[in-house]
Parts: C-alpha cells; sequence; structure tokens
C-alpha cells in the first residue's frame, strides 16, 4: 500500500487555517459515539417534513424531473417567493432577476459576502450570532468586527454600538432576528434606530431572516421592508426552519438587482443551482402548508415556554425568546466555562447543548439549548440539567 503523503500545514490556505471547525459540529460528533443522548444540540426541527411537500418530491421524480434548472432557480418557485414577500411586507421584488435560489441560506450568506467584500474590507456582527458568520466574511479576505451584547439587553445590539463600530473600511452590516443562538427578536422602532445607523454611513445590510416564521410574540419586521432599506439591504430567507426542510437545502435571497446578479455570478460557477426536487417540494410548501407552518409553531411555542420555566426552576437566567427555537440560559453560577459545562454535561448526564462561546466571545458563560424536540424528551432533558447543576453549586 503506498504512503500517505503527510502534507505540511503551510500546503494548506492561511485563511482555511485561520479558522476553527464548528463548535456545534464537534458536540454533534460526540453524541454519535454515545448511547441514550438526549441532543439539545444542532438546530434542527424535529418533524418530517409535511407529507404534501414530500409527495410533490417523489411526483417530480416519477415525471422525470432530475436536471439542472436554471442558475437562478425555477422560476414558479421565485414567483411565489415575490408573492409571500410582497402579502407579507409589501414590497416588491421581480422574479426574474432580483430572488436567487440558494442552497440553503448558509450558500446565500457566502455568497453575499463574497459578491460585496473585498480584502480588508469590515464587516460589523453582533455577537452572539450563528457560528458560520465571521468565517465567511473571512475567506472572502474581509475582516470580522464584532460587537459585544449581553443578556440585560436580550442581546440585541443598539445603533450606538453599531455606529461606534463603523469605520473608514466599515463596507456592511449582518443582523439575524430572531436570532440564532438566543431566540431574540427586534421590534421595528429598534430596526429602525439601526437603519438611520445604515443610512448615515452608507452600509450594506445582509439580514439573516430564516427564522421569520417562528416568531410568538409581536409581528415579525423585515428588514427590507423598512423606509430606504429595500436596495440596501441583502434579505436571507429560506424553508429549513419553519416547514422542517433542512436536508432538502432551499433557502433565496433578494435584494437589489446589481446585488443579486453578482451573487449568481458566483453562484453559477460554484453551486450552479439547487436541487431540482428540493425546489419542486418547495413550490408545494408555499402554496399549501401554511396551516402545518402554524401547527408546528405552535408546538413549538408550547416547547418553549416549558423550557424557560424549566430552566428558571434550576435556577439558570434565561431571557424569554421571542423567535426561533433556542434558550441561551447563563451558567455561570456554577462557576464552569461554557466549554466545561458543555463537555461535562454530556458525558456525565448524556445531554448534548452547545457551548456559548463558539457564538462568539461574549457568549461565554452561557450554554445553547434548542428545544426542537418533544415535550417528554425536553422534560427528561431538563431533568438530568438540574441534577448536574446541583451537582455543580
Amino acid at each position: 500500500m503506498p504512503k500517505k503523503l503527510k502534507i505540511k500545514k503551510e500546503i494548506i490556505s492561511k485563511r482555511v487555517n485561520s479558522i476553527s471547525k464548528s463548535g456545534i459540529r464537534k458536540f454533534f460528533d460526540m453524541t454519535l459515539e454515545m448511547e441514550d443522548v438526549i441532543s439539545l444540540g444542532v438546530g434542527e426541527p424535529d418533524f418530517v417534513t409535511p407529507w404534501q411537500i414530500r409527495e410533490a418530491c417523489i411526483f417530480s421524480l416519477e415525471r422525470g424531473y432530475t436536471s439542472y434548472t436554471s442558475n437562478w432557480g425555477l422560476y414558479e418557485l421565485r414567483d411565489l417567493i415575490s408573492q409571500k414577500l410582497n402579502k407579507g411586507y409589501k414590497l416588491e421584488y421581480n422574479p426574474k432577476d432580483e430572488i436567487l435560489i440558494t442552497a440553503g441560506v448558509s450558500e446565500g450568506l457566502d455568497l453575499a459576502i463574497r459578491a460585496i467584500i473585498n480584502p480588508g474590507e469590515e464587516v460589523i456582527i453582533s455577537e452572539p450570532c450563528y457560528v458560520s458568520y465571521s468565517p465567511c466574511i473571512t475567506f472572502a479576505g474581509g475582516i470580522a468586527v464584532p460587537i459585544s451584547t449581553d443578556i440585560s439587553s436580550e442581546f440585541k445590539p443598539t445603533p450606538e454600538q453599531i455606529n461606534e463600530s463603523v469605520s473608514d473600511k466599515t463596507k456592511a452590516l449582518i443582523i439575524s432576528h430572531p436570532n440564532n443562538p438566543t431566540g431574540s427578536t427586534m421590534s421595528k422602532k429598534e430596526l429602525e434606530g439601526i437603519a438611520d445607523v445604515v443610512n448615515e454611513h452608507d452600509l450594506i445590510v445582509i439580514s439573516d431572516e430564516i427564522y421569520e416564521e417562528l416568531t410568538y410574540e409581536g409581528k415579525h419586521t423585515c428588514f427590507s421592508s423598512l423606509n430606504g432599506m429595500r436596495d440596501r439591504t441583502i434579505l436571507l430567507n429560506g424553508l429549513s426552519k419553519a416547514y422542517a426542510m433542512t436536508g432538502w437545502r432551499i433557502g433565496f435571497v433578494a435584494g437589489n438587482v446589481d446585488i443579486i446578479e453578482a451573487m449568481m455570478k458566483i453562484h453559477q460557477y460554484t453551486m450552479l443551482c439547487a436541487p431540482i426536487t428540493g425546489q419542486f417540494a418547495a413550490i408545494e410548501a408555499l402554496k399549501s402548508c401554511d396551516e402545518a407552518v402554524k401547527e408546528m409553531v405552535a408546538d413549538y411555542d408550547r416547547r418553549r415556554r416549558l423550557m424557560v420555566e424549566g430552566l428558571d426552576k434550576i435556577g439558570l437566567e434565561c431571557i424569554k425568546p421571542k423567535g426561533a427555537f433556542y434558550t441561551f440560559p447563563s451558567i455561570k453560577t456554577t462557576g464552569l466555562s461554557s466549554e466545561e459545562f458543555a463537555e461535562r454535561l454530556l458525558n456525565e448526564k448524556k445531554v448534548a447543548v452547545v457551548p456559548g462561546n463558539v457564538f462568539g466571545a461574549s457568549g461565554e458563560g452561557f450554554i445553547r439549548c434548542a428545544y426542537a424536540v418533544s415535550k417528554d424528551v425536553l422534560k427528561e432533558a431538563l431533568s438530568r440539567i438540574e441534577s448536574f447543576v446541583k451537582d455543580n453549586r
């Protein structure tokens, strides 16, 4: 057998070497090697994709739809998305060239950053935030500029913080609402304050709104719908969370025609198109699954209340999340770091959570718990966490 070549570290791109592996995946992989583990780690619905969506996919295969689509995605799907944005927010996007179908929101984020960022330009991100933001900025040669938030403000960035973080190199701002990992949301008034700063400094906003449908209190405000923000905003959204379609990899981006064209240029050379079966499934989802989404959201809401009450009983301070399906409790009273708490909880009580520090430095002292599992499983997880916390106080 030929001897394996040992690759020197210098051969790998410096940008890639500078990035750590995903902290979420680390704990997910650890659970695969253990039995009787309750996973509150990976943010994935436990619901099966509604039947009519799966049926539409099966029917598309039976009809022989197994080819590429247009790089832009199926026109019918883009048109339905255009109608949805118009109905929900009175936003008008031309399905022909202002909406792009992507392989999940993750690809949309990567495309957005690469399409607008030149090496050395800065992108402001509000931490704690989704683990992909900073690495994608680095891969594009940009510089991530984090804003630290805390539990006292429900982990929401303020216009003042953003304004103070702007330099002559700042190109863009990434916001996420409802937020992963904290579950916090922002009101229209709070977003308008951010929009004022964006206008003042001539910034582009990448608005990650994948958890839009999972809003439990108040009404979601689409950042693009704010005065003057339509052409300044790259709107990221998709079907993964609300429609329980994570594995189908269907996201979309809506925005200014010139920016979307630039994103499509990268997309056509690297991804070509999102899977055609997923696109047919997404068409059916948008046509007929509003009730199914409402039922799933109502169930998440019940789990949310159970989780918050349980954490409060244990004595772990936690904001009441108004969106997404995560709680972000403080574990500072235990005296353990986020990493220590998560590793020991997994090894001693077989409950998997994600340490808060993987979402940014301001996440230290917290853990992320996804309540996208059944109520019975949540109750057992809370019981095990309570036992662990009692052992460490």
